[in-house]
């Protein structure tokens, strides 16, 4: 019957749920529009390889293997993963559903009369069914491991030799499935069959578990790497706008002794003496705005980009309502702070027509600092995998990623919106508990 090669070709209906069950988290359509556009594709597929394999007398086997190959390609452009995530995937659930062998011994001892190169209508719903219940076995590893690993992005060169075992299970079986007729001539050859496709299983889902540990090991430890990079990255910004600061305080303190100096000078009618003085107290002072807020530090890294900004051209607007005592760490703000202006200073360059820097900065409750700086930019912002990447000859993007870093780290969140020319960014940073 035609219903025989259908129910084997339905296997591919537990076999898709299962690769979007574990990148349910980057599909590119609504899940209601996944079902409308698979569900008739693959009953398609099911009734026109049943029908083939029908009118060919073919195995399944011989017909399966090639409609994947676009099914393979479809999935990847369903799924907002990189190529080489998707396939793996893909690989994954093939290769584990491929070791499924129940249906085939079971029919083999319900039917032997079956002369056809397919299941019988009952072998085939066991078939069917076995897939959904290999489904409900991997379920939490599929919506928890599977999606853990498909979030990070530090375990690229891992995937790179992932699909190897899979496809080389695939290819065991479907020759496995070659020899099957011969296997299961006598009951001790079954038995073989039997032990053999189980061992299979279990090896294979004993390398998916040592991958996932060895992967999650391995994006622990860049993960790890990565905030030690930010780490000593903040670190090196924040000595250097200290000392920044303590110029700027040191020109404060001793700007009443050169006024004296400069009156002495004055008095004398040393003017030449004067304006040698002049040149090098001017020489001395910091190239940077006092007074926008209350708190030195912050005042410090505003006032030096306050003035970088009007060097460029580009107009400062500056609204700070930041105490003395910040319910943050301060070195924290100054960094971000820094950060945000500095991305915005470099977008502006780019910039033909009004080029701003629009700062705003409040405290909010006892424990929250609210930071917007919004500024113009032109061309495309590159953004892969959530990451903002440097438009700057051999720069890294690593400024924003510190920033983000900063403001989650106790427990506050940061946006970044871009949109007709405008870049804005949003920071709350948390005081901690």
């Amino acid at each position: 019957m035609m219903i025989q090669p259908i129910l084997e070709f339905a296997i591919m209906f537990p076999a898709a749920f299962l690769c979007f069950l574990a990148t349910a988290e980057h599909l590119k359509i609504r899940v209601r529009t996944l079902v409308l556009i698979t569900v008739p594709t693959l009953t398609l597929m099911c009734v026109a390889g049943g029908a083939v394999c029908w009118y060919l007398w073919w195995p399944v086997r011989y017909l399966l293997p090639p409609m994947l190959v676009p099914a393979a390609a479809a999935f990847c452009r369903l799924v907002d993963l990189p190529a080489w995530k998707s396939i793996s995937v893909f690989l994954a659930v093939g290769a584990a559903l491929s070791c499924l062998s129940l249906s085939v011994i079971l029919d083999a001892v319900l039917f032997p009369g079956n002369t056809t190169p397919w299941l019988s209508p009952v072998g085939g719903l066991i078939d069917f069914a076995q897939g959904w219940a290999l489904v409900a076995l991997v379920w939490y590893p599929a919506t928890h491991a599977a999606r853990s690993l498909l979030r990070t992005e530090d375990v690229e060169r891992s995937y790179y030799v992932f699909w190897i075992l899979p496809t080389a299970f695939v290819l065991v079986n479907l020759y496995l499935l070659y020899l099957k007729d011969s296997l299961l001539l006598n009951e001790q050859l079954m038995g073989l069959y039997a032990l053999l496709c189980l061992v299979l299983m279990g090896l294979l889902l004993l390398f998916y578990l040592l991958f996932y540990l060895v992967a999650r090991e391995l994006g622990h430890n860049a993960q790890l790497r990565q905030k030690n990079q930010f780490l000593h990255m903040q670190t090196a910004q924040y000595e250097v706008l200290r000392t920044a600061i303590e110029e700027t305080r040191r020109a404060r303190h001793d700007m009443r002794h050169q006024f004296n100096a400069l009156s002495a000078l004055a008095d004398r009618g040393a003017w030449e003496e004067l304006k040698r003085y002049l040149a090098e107290v001017s020489a001395s002072v910091p190239n940077a705005e006092l007074g926008l807020c209350k708190n030195q530090a912050v005042d410090g890294v505003a006032g030096r980009y306050a003035a970088l900004s009007r060097q460029s051209g580009v107009d400062f607007q500056c609204r700070l309502e930041l105490p003395a005592d910040l319910p943050v760490g301060e070195m924290e703000l100054c960094v971000a702070l820094q950060n945000l202006l500095e991305n915005a200073l470099d977008a502006n360059r780019n910039v033909q027509g009004q080029r701003y820097i629009r700062l705003r900065a409040c405290v909010h409750g006892d424990r929250l600092v609210l930071l917007t700086v919004e500024n113009p930019y032109s061309g495309e912002i590159v953004r892969k995998n959530d990451v903002f990447q440097s438009t700057k000859p051999g720069g890294t993007g690593i400024g924003l990623q510190s920033v983000a870093h900063i403001a989650e780290k106790n427990g506050g969140y940061c946006k970044f919106s871009y949109g007709d020319g405008i870049f804005t960014a949003n920071v709350l940073l948390h005081g901690g508990p």
